[in-house]
């Protein structure tokens, strides 16, 4: 018979997974920070993978306010109608044919506001329409 004090292992916390989680928790928060640039109106733009255009010196960029303000070309309207957006696209239009309309819209922008631009931009004759986007994690360089 054994009687001999029988010598138990302690239970050890290994700190090292937890470390190693916690350091990809603080990796993925770094990563996914954004950092916002000021235009004339406070823009958050949605977010696509497409790679940088080059630039066109023929574009007309309308840009949307959060709350449905326009300005053209970093011009701001008073006026938030359809008729007013037309004729200040109708205008660029004539003295630069064949310009290309970006739309640079709030991510929280009014759907109306963005289909407001669209329609001006028919009745002013402007075909070739695209919208701004800010590009992800993954395409900046």
């Amino acid at each position: 018979m054994n009687f001999r004090p029988r010598h138990r292992d302690e239970p050890e916390i290994n700190l090292i997974p937890f470390i190693d989680v916690l350091l990809v928790v603080l990796i993925f928060l770094m990563l996914s920070t954004t950092y916002s640039k000021f235009t004339e109106l406070q823009l958050t733009l949605p977010v696509a993978d497409a790679e940088q255009q080059r630039n066109r010196p023929k574009e007309i960029i309308v840009a949307v306010a959060a709350d449905g303000r326009y300005a053209i070309n970093k011009a701001a309207l008073a006026d938030t109608s359809v008729t007013a957006l037309t004729q200040g696209l109708s205008a660029l239009a004539q003295s630069q044919p064949d310009s290309v309309l970006i739309i640079s819209a709030d991510a929280t922008a009014p759907h109306q506001a963005v289909i407001s631009v669209m329609e001006a931009a028919r009745r002013a004759g402007l075909a070739q329409i695209t919208f701004a986007t800010q590009a992800t994690g993954k395409a900046r360089r």
